[in-house]
């Protein structure tokens, strides 16, 4: 499905902005940056996903859809706020991660989530 005539929204907007950023890394080499901006467009995506409990997953053959999208649904639209719930989260998510991977004992790994996080807090907002 082609996006060219949507308006522009606060998420596709900041998905845009992280695509443009994840490629830079990519050339750069910045696994860190590749790795968080990937998890973090990948929540978004879920984040913007309808639940399935909102559509029918099954059913009889004559009742189903046929033809190229036509079980496609809209997904939902995430404004500002949201996205940056959903940033916050992964944010704290990694920072949680590296404290808990820290007192085990494992330092460099721990170290490696905070540089995600950072990389999240510079190219998230």
């Amino acid at each position: 499905m082609s996006t060219e005539h949507l308006p522009p929204t606060p998420a596709s907007a900041l998905r845009d902005r992280l695509r443009r950023r994840l490629t830079a890394a990519m050339r750069e080499k910045d696994r860190t940056a590749v790795r968080a901006l990937r998890s973090l467009m990948s929540a978004i995506d879920n984040a913007e996903a309808t639940p399935l409990a909102d559509h029918q997953v099954a059913g009889a053959l004559e009742s189903s859809s046929v033809g190229a999208g036509s079980a496609d649904v809209e997904r939902l639209l995430l404004d500002e706020a949201d996205l940056a719930r959903i940033v916050d989260r992964e944010i704290a998510d990694r920072l949680t991660a590296a404290d808990e991977i820290e007192r085990g004992g494992r330092a460099e790994a721990a170290a490696d989530l905070r540089a995600e996080a950072e990389v999240l807090r510079e190219n998230a907002r």
